[in-house]
């Protein structure tokens, strides 16, 4: 780990302890402060820190964003594991759990299927934003002008003959998940795998993570695949229902 990173990472355990003035962080970290300035800089664009009107440093509300979906997070993977556990079990297919951290989407959980295909998806891994299911769904969450902003800058690369490609399309996408609760990946992320992803909420009614499953075309066709609908929603609505949401 670089020295700077260090750094970086000891002014943020420092502020936790309270704010600081870049005087007062150079002496605790026995540096100039020049090298503190050139630390804070980056961190404070990032929303990792901001100074108020005294030059007294503070932690930043990307850290405050971060440490809820992390705690969220490990909240939801706990929660859904048993209802994740039972349908897998009953169903025998690939089913994933996922949750926003920042811009990103990632599997925080993961259940192979029965048969000898395995899925190269693995629990830490990135959900491409604009070929997944659970991507779709966490992105159908968000309010219209956050959703624009990360579509802006979101990673079309084609990935199959059926990835959606152009900004336009993807939020024609969204507005669809959004009427029907649900979405599908119908072989875009990855040729021949199919995909359909529930939204689970907690007792705001925000959704806070994404659940999954998938099933090559050779095992299940899309139509096929299409009856493993209501069992998922319903075992996202019992994991809903475990973190505290009750529908209107």
């Amino acid at each position: 780990m670089s020295q700077s990173l260090i750094r970086a990472l000891d002014i943020l355990t420092l502020l936790g302890d309270g704010p600081a003035t870049l005087d007062e962080l150079a002496d605790e970290l026995g540096v100039h402060k020049t090298t503190v300035l050139r630390l804070l800089r980056p961190l404070t664009d990032a929303r990792f820190t901001y100074h108020d009107e005294t030059h007294r440093y503070h932690l930043g509300s990307r850290l405050f964003d971060l440490s809820a979906r992390a705690a969220e997070q490990r909240g939801v993977r706990t929660v859904a594991s048993p209802h994740l556990v039972e349908f897998n079990r009953e169903h025998g297919r690939t089913t994933h759990l996922a949750a926003r951290e920042g811009d990103a989407v990632v599997y925080i959980d993961k259940l192979e299927s029965r048969d000898l295909i395995r899925m190269y998806s693995r629990v830490g891994m990135e959900a491409n934003l604009n070929s997944s299911a659970v991507g779709k769904i966490l992105l159908a969450d968000l309010p219209d002008t956050e959703l624009r902003q990360i579509v802006a800058g979101m990673d079309f690369t084609r990935r199959t003959a059926n990835t959606i490609v152009t900004p336009e399309a993807y939020l024609a996408e969204i507005a669809t998940v959004r009427e029907q609760d649900w979405a599908a990946d119908r072989e875009e992320n990855e040729p021949s795998i199919n995909c359909i992803g529930a939204p689970i909420r907690d007792a705001s009614g925000a959704v806070v993570a994404a659940a999954s499953v998938s099933v090559p075309d050779v095992v299940l066709p899309f139509d096929e695949l299409l009856k493993l609908l209501e069992p998922l929603r319903a075992t996202c609505a019992a994991i809903s229902a475990d973190c505290g949401f009750r529908p209107r």
